[in-house]
This record gives structure tokens, sequence and C-alpha cells, in this order.
């Protein structure tokens, strides 16, 4: 590769990484807050259980808004362009999340509060949905063949900053601020927050190209009138290969990034600060373990790191929640019950995986298919994930045991679609172009 080319995908890489994590940091400000602030200022009624479920459910509607998004923004990525797209999903994302940070509480304005939250958070999903395949298609379609994995595997990072962020962001606002102030003013800075990182997304992002392959289809003419109906039909095992594959990332994220902080806090009676914390130290350690799962990736398969990933990181469940239960208030055991299942073992899974989905789809249907997969799948995935997390709680009795056994059949069922996947191999151009399909290293 020349020096050239390195710099060219280091710039894209760069734009993709920031961008991505400006919008992790956006979508999961609001699943960290929902549970310990929009229960009580929006959703407020007599029966916490059922204010923090009506909380987890706005959460849960950015998730069912994101196919839309990804349908959307993947049709116009796959006849326009990646890098449109990014730019404005990031813009969508942004200005919603900034408006979050305006909302009046239920207790000055009534029905409208919940109302305008979610509609904003109705907006985030659909910014969110276009974002993520864009991201990463940036990655992957600038990277050499035999580094795919490891470059796709670099905007996935965004997560983990995003995710880090929001939480520490929250969690220095709570350490600095009393609880009154927190709930009065404090959690609105978080939000405000993002219109200054959305403008320095922008900036970076308006400074790159269109990724080389889709420049060749766009040089042969050969977009696709409607992509989302060409996908459909050629690809139609591949699609529900990928959402079950999916299953797994969505469950175990949302367990342990979004629910186990309220877990943490209401059951266990850990502190917000300490709980979030936690959460945030699993975040930086996934920086760094998600490029090597996404390596990896490239040496032994993307399938079968997936497969394996998913069934270690689903009984990882069990011996992290028995930790946290038995902790007896020790916070460097809750922190190590969080940072080794979710911070390590999770991204066995999220490395790998956005160049496990791209290899399903031809440039000509790309954009759509992985977002497709990722968004749609996410309704069941992630979105409803804290909600069924409570349920499960409340039918056990406070114990978490139902949960993980929850998290072990999504670990179950992603493993066999994983397994199912290696057996076709990648589609890449074969398949658009007519030839048979054979197993390469990418499709082990």
């Amino acid at each position: 590769m020349s020096a050239t080319d390195e710099k060219a995908i280091r710039r894209v890489v760069t734009s993709a990484l920031v961008g991505a994590s400006i919008e992790w940091y956006d979508f999961f400000l609001y699943g960290v807050v929902a549970g310990i602030v929009f229960n009580k200022l929006y959703f407020p009624g007599s029966d916490p259980v059922v204010s923090t479920l009506l909380a987890y459910t706005t959460f849960a509607v950015g998730f069912v808004t994101r196919p839309l998004g990804g349908v959307i923004f993947g049709h116009f990525g796959d006849k326009i362009g990646r890098k449109s797209m990014l730019i404005l999903t990031l813009m969508i994302m942004g200005v919603a999340t900034f408006l979050i940070g305006l909302v009046p509480t239920y207790a000055q304005i009534g029905i409208a509060a919940p109302i305008l939250l979610l509609l904003l958070r109705v907006a985030q999903g659909i910014g969110l949905g276009g974002e993520w395949g864009g991201a990463v298609l940036m990655a992957y379609e600038y990277a050499p063949k035999e580094k795919r994995g490891f470059y796709a595997s670099l905007p996935q990072i965004g997560l983990a900053i995003g995710l880090c962020m929001a939480s520490g962001v929250v969690a220095l606002l709570s350490f600095l601020l009393t609880d009154e102030q927190f709930l009065a003013w404090g959690w609105r800075v978080a939000f405000l927050l993002s219109g200054v990182m959305v403008a320095v997304g922008m900036y970076i992002r308006l400074h790159v190209q269109e990724t080389p392959e889709f420049a060749a289809v766009k040089a042969r003419n050969a977009e696709l009138r409607i992509p989302f109906m060409d996908m459909l039909r050629r690809y139609p095992g591949n699609v529900l290969k990928g959402m079950g594959a999916r299953y797994i990332d969505g469950v175990f994220f949302n367990i342990f990034g979004v629910f186990s902080i309220n877990y943490l806090t209401t059951t266990l009676k850990i502190s917000r600060t300490e709980a979030l914390l936690g959460v945030m130290a699993a975040a930086v350690v996934m920086i760094f373990t998600i490029p090597f799962f996404g390596r990896m990736s490239d040496r032994l398969g993307r399938p079968r790191v997936y497969m394996w990933g998913s069934l270690i990181t689903a009984i990882a469940a069990f011996p992290g929640f028995w930790l946290m239960t038995h902790s007896g208030g020790n916070v460097l055991l809750v922190w190590l019950a969080i940072i080794v299942p979710f911070g390590i073992l999770y991204a066995s899974v999220y490395g790998p995986e956005a160049a496990l989905f791209c290899d399903l789809f031809d440039a000509k249907v790309r954009y759509t298919g992985i977002s497709f997969v990722y968004q749609f799948s996410g309704i069941f995935a992630s979105g409803i994930t804290p909600i069924v997390a409570t349920a499960l709680l409340k039918s056990g009795g406070g114990e978490p045991w139902q949960i993980c056994m929850y998290v072990l059949f999504a670990g179950v069922v992603s493993a066999l679609c994983a397994w199912l996947i290696g057996r076709s191999g990648p589609a890449g151009e074969a398949q658009a172009e007519g030839r048979p399909l054979r197993a390469s290293g990418a499709g082990r």
C-alpha cells in the first residue's frame, strides 16, 4: 500500500471514528439518563417500576425508528454516495440531542414534555439508523481486502468512546453536583455539549472523499433504482442470518451498558457515580479489545470468531451478575463484574461484526443491506432489552438469573447464525455478477 493510500485510509477512518463517537454519545446519553432522570422528571408516578418502564419505552422507540433511518439513508447512500449521507445523519442526531437538553419537564408543561421527548428520540433513531452503515462502509471499502476486518472495526470503537463519554460526563456531573442540582439542571449540560461535538465532527467529515468501491459503481452507472428491493430479492438468506447474528450484540450491550446502571443503583444500592464509572471503565478497555478482535477476524475468519465470541460472551453473563450480586457493596468487585464480560468478551462480537455484515452484500446494496440488518434487528435485540430485563428482574423477585438465561438464549441464536454465514462464504461482487460463491479467509 502506498503512502498516499495509507494517508487516505487514516483520514477516512478518523472521520468515521469521530463521527461515530459523537453519534453514539448522543444515542447512549439518552439510555444512561433514562433510568435515573427521565423516569422522575418526564414520567412521574406512584410506582417507580412503571415510571422506569415508561422511560425505557421511549429509549426503545429510538431503536424502532432506526430501521427507517437505515432504509432511507441506505437507499440514498447506495444511489448518491456514502459521504453526503454521513454529513446529514450527524446533523440530525446532533440537533435532536441538543434540543433534548432544552425540553421542559412534566411539572412545567404536562403531557407535552414526554411527547416532545419522544419525538426527539425518534429523530435520534432516524439519524443513527443511517450513520452506522455509512461510517463502517467508509472504512471497509477503503481498506485492503485482507485487512477489512481490522479497518471496519475501527469505527466500531466509536461505540466504546461514545459510551465512555456519555457515562463519564454524567458521572462527573453526578460527582460535582448534589442530586437536587443534577435533577434540576445538571443532566441538561450533558445533552447541550452535543452541539460543540457536532461542529467538530462536521468539519472533519467535510474533508473526506467518496469510497473507491462506490465511486466505481457510479462510474459504471450501475446504481440500482431501488436498492432495498434488490437486497430482498438477492440476499434474503443473508438478511435473516445477519439479523440473527446481531441478537447477542444488542442484548448483551444493553444489559451491561444500560440496564446494569439502574440495577446497580436501585437493587444493589450502589451509588450512581460508581455504577457509571464501572461502565465507563469497561468502555475504555473496549477501545483496545474491539480492534484486536477485528484483526483476529482477518486471520481466523469472521464467522468463526463471531460464533465462539457469541457463546463465550453470553455465558459470561452468569458469573458477571453473580459477582455483582455477591459483591457485598465492594465497588472493585462490581467493576470487575462489568469490565471482564463487557469490556473484553463482548468485543469478540462487536469487533468483527461490521465486516461480517459488509461481507454479506455487494457494493450496490451494501449500505442498504448492512443498515437494515443492523438497525431492524436492533428493535428486538437492543430496544426492548431494558424493558425485558426490568420485567424479568421483577419476575425473579429481584434476582437476575432469568436475565442471564435470556442472554444465553440470544448467544446461542447468534452463534448458530454466524455458523450458517460461515458455510455460505462472503457475497462481495461474486453474487452480484452471477458467479458462484466460494468460501474465503473472511468466510470460514
